[in-house]
């Protein structure tokens, strides 16, 4: 059974589990693999428990005309989801980058329900298994789409790109992350970079660019086959769409941004500047910022809501978020970290005045053979810094001279939080989310 068949078969049967203990009645069953698991296996449970179907890729387990067998289901997944998101004509935005990607999808898609009917990725559902769940979510009410991709290989943002077939791209940024997957911070660059690949193998397509990484700008160098909105915080680049500047943090982001100079006169309208107050942590979000405003300046949204759609979002899943407790102020940014949003996290705690300030950083995971120079770069900032406490948690650390606080997991932290907890402090807890550093906030 071809593509197009399977997916006459879907639209019979419009909803794919890959779940086992989640069988609607009249579904698909799809056997996807895993490290530790093996979906063909649960196939016939699948169908007993309401299934209508069940794809799966090893023959041993078909045992009758309900059972659909494929080369591999992985892969027909994906295909099966393009065919889906063949079904619509709007426009797709796919979004990647090492840092905020995220962020800025939550923020476009925020943006973006200001004028339309938005499909956006939840959570972070941005793998091969992400991906085509999103797209699954499509219907007919749908007017755009806004599709985050990740990657931890090289080829990762091709394949997701072949399968949403986006008709917008951005790159948030591209720093030192996955460095073991990716071999180089040149691997890194170069697989972000394959959402632009796609996009100039399309007719039309449009790339919202951070014009303020020269990574990005090089790469885009000479384009002639691709639509570009740049956007900057640099408001002396004349040719950038959309300009903006940090005017405060303390702690939370405030900041202003204005269309060009030449469109504003051209149009006969005031320079004046939009100013917006967020509730992000973190001058590094102005970026983040300013893609979703580019976004929405190119889909007609009016500048005044989307200054208010900017200003009413709040962060969740432990990003750029405030959490103020009985003790003490404390900035969670505690999902991800590597060297770059490690970076960026340590000089906007440095710019918040505050009269006693702590840091409770994990280690940084997937760097390699980087990975001891980038812990040892970390803590000669924090020796620098005149920060009251720092905590290091992750054998990461362990092996290097400092003075501070040393930790092998959170149970040790928790352990020491229960038994003498800090009061009085604006901590910053950053780490990558296998350090389980999300665990601390309630503990504070």
């Amino acid at each position: 059974m071809n593509i197009k068949e399977l997916y006459k078969l879907y639209q019979q049967h419009p909803c794919i589990t890959t779940d086992s203990r989640d069988c609607p009645a009249g579904s698909i069953f799809l056997a996807l693999k895993g490290e530790s698991f093996d979906g063909n296996q649960f196939a016939q449970s699948a169908l007993d428990k309401g299934c209508a179907y069940a794809i799966i890729d090893e023959p041993e387990f078909s045992k009758g005309e309900r059972f659909i067998l494929v080369d591999d289901c992985l892969q027909t997944f994906k295909d099966l989801a393009r065919e889906h998101r063949r079904q619509f004509d709007i426009p797709v935005i796919g979004i990647t980058g090492t840092n905020g990607k995220t962020t800025t999808k939550e923020l476009i898609a925020a943006v973006l329900q200001e004028k339309f009917n938005v499909l956006y990725t939840q959570g972070n559902f941005n793998n091969d298994v992400g991906v085509p769940k999103t797209l699954f979510r499509l219907n007919k009410e749908h007017e755009i789409a806004v599709i985050e991709m990740g990657a931890s290989h090289p080829g990762d943002i091709k394949t997701l790109a072949e399968t949403a077939e986006p008709t917008c791209g951005l790159i948030t940024n591209v720093g030192k992350a996955h460095l073991q997957g990716f071999g180089s911070f040149e691997g890194v660059i170069k697989t972000k970079c394959e959402l632009y690949d796609f996009l100039r193998s399309r007719k039309d397509s449009l790339i919202f660019l951070n014009a303020d990484n020269e990574h990005l700008v090089d790469q885009i160098a000479d384009e002639d086959t691709l639509w570009i909105s740049p956007y900057s915080t640099d408001p002396e680049k004349q040719y950038t769409c959309i300009s903006g500047e940090v005017l405060a943090c303390d702690p939370f982001l405030k900041f202003r941004w204005r269309e060009p100079l030449m469109t504003l006169e051209e149009e006969g309208r005031s320079t004046k500047w939009h100013k917006v107050q967020t509730q992000l942590i973190g001058s590094y979000n102005i970026d983040n910022l300013l893609a979703a405003i580019a976004v929405g300046i190119n889909f007609g949204v009016d500048r005044k809501k989307i200054c208010a759609a900017l200003e009413n979002y709040v962060p969740s899943n432990n990003r750029s978020q405030m959490t103020v407790t009985e003790r003490n102020h404390l900035i969670v940014d505690a999902y991800n970290a590597n060297p770059t949003s490690m970076q960026a996290a340590l000089d906007n705690f440095s710019l918040i005045q505050a009269d006693k300030k702590m840091a409770i950083l994990g280690q940084m995971g997937e760097l390699g053979t980087e990975s001891d120079k980038e812990h040892r770069k970390v803590v000669s900032y924090l020796e620098a810094a005149d920060y009251d406490e720092v905590w290091l948690v992750g054998d990461n650390f362990k092996d290097i001279d400092c003075p501070f606080r040393k930790f092998h997991d959170v149970e040790e932290v928790k352990a020491t939080i229960k038994d003498q907890c800090p009061e009085g402090y604006y901590i910053l807890i950053k780490g990558s989310n296998s350090n389980k550093l999300f665990q601390l906030p309630e503990l504070l």
